[in-house]
């Protein structure tokens, strides 16, 4: 399996949790008429998030898709804490919660550069071969790699609050 150099997307950045972090910002295309998020674009930036977390430790999907790796989405919940509007600058964070033999589950975040939290979402995604859709093994060095990232139990972000996630209004939840 081939590693390319890292390059990640321009202000993408790790924060002390081992989180990824994207800068995200809203058009309009991503609003609905009152000028609110709707709820499909979250998921376009979550996976922007995770394709750039990927590329920023040297695996480019489109080289994994060409190697015979795809990763399907399996399950996701996602918990709407807050809207965001027309032009706010935002942050999607993306860690990983636990890795399997076939599967990783991300966590991950968008919110606004004072931590607080518009929408919370836990992915799982499994390892499937591009030619039968099955599933494989995580190939080992992208394997290694995600495991150096999954996060500690106590600063996943998953649905359902974590100890020190903030809320939609900035208090601290206890779990």
């Amino acid at each position: 399996m081939s590693r390319p150099d890292p390059v990640a997307w321009p202000g993408g950045s790790v924060d002390a949790s081992r989180r990824y972090r994207l800068p995200v910002r809203v058009y309009y295309q991503d609003t609905d008429a009152g000028g609110v998020v709707f709820h499909a674009a979250y998921l376009a930036f979550l996976e922007r998030a995770r394709t750039e977390f990927l590329r920023s430790i040297g695996f480019d999907i489109g080289r994994l898709a060409a190697e015979g790796v795809l990763f399907a989405l399996h399950r996701l919940e996602m918990e709407f804490l807050r809207p965001a509007r027309l032009d706010d600058a935002l942050e999607v964070t993306a860690g990983i919660g636990n890795l399997g033999r076939t599967s990783a589950r991300f966590v991950q975040t968008v919110e606004w550069a004072d931590g607080s939290v518009a929408t919370r979402a836990s992915l799982s995604l499994v390892c499937v071969s591009a030619t039968r859709f099955r599933p494989m093994g995580i190939p080992e060095p992208l394997r290694a790699a995600l495991e150096s990232w999954t996060l500690a139990a106590d600063a996943e972000a998953g649905p359902g609050g974590t100890p020190g996630a903030r809320t939609d209004n900035g208090v601290e939840s206890t779990g």
